[in-house]
């Protein structure tokens, strides 16, 4: 499921950088089911990756805050 920007800006940093640990790892595991032919869910890949960058511009947003 899709990251909403607006359910981010509720969180700290301690939330988000575990949410950004369970996205790395759930991209690794699609990425490895696309090298196997296995991947039932191609779009989940390009959501995946855009929910990490959001979790990262959140992140950096709070570092320069």
């Amino acid at each position: 499921m899709a990251v909403k920007f607006k359910e981010l800006e509720k969180k700290d940093t301690k939330a988000l950088v575990e949410s950004l640990v369970s996205i790395k790892k759930e991209l690794f595991n699609l990425r490895m089911q696309k090298s196997q032919g296995s991947l039932e869910k191609p779009s989940r890949l390009r959501e995946c990756r855009r929910d990490y960058a959001r979790v990262k511009t959140k992140l950096t947003q709070l570092k320069s805050a």
